[in-house]
């Protein structure tokens, strides 16, 4: 089965699709917004590497969301809740972590299928 790089960097590819599945890389926000900003960065992010790859939000398979403080939860699920396609919304798990920098609040990694 053949894999795919789209978005080739140095350190990482922002897509790679293997069969009819497609993994992005962790996508972040503007490190100067907050929490409800920087998720919503994120989401369009998703949208636009999702469509380049093939596929779209409502054929993600799984979301593992990183919060910089589980104290911003429901800000970010609120703007998650108005993004995700009810009906087609993915299996999800959400954690607290040390980001790359303390700038980033949210970071979250998308599998999907084409």
């Amino acid at each position: 089965m053949s894999i795919r790089r789209i978005d080739i960097g140095p350190r990482m590819s922002q897509i790679v699709i293997h069969g009819n599945t497609v993994y992005l890389a962790g996508q972040v926000g503007q490190p100067t917004g907050n929490v409800a900003s920087q998720t919503r960065d994120i989401l369009a992010a998703i949208d636009d590497l999702l469509a380049k790859a093939g596929s779209d939000k409502t054929k993600i398979l799984q979301a593992i969301i990183w919060l910089a403080d589980m104290s911003t939860f429901a800000e970010m699920n609120a703007e998650w809740d108005k993004w995700v396609p009810q009906g087609n919304t993915p299996a999800r798990a959400t954690g607290e972590a040390k980001l790359a920098t303390p700038d980033y609040l949210v970071e979250i990694i998308i599998t999907a299928a084409i």
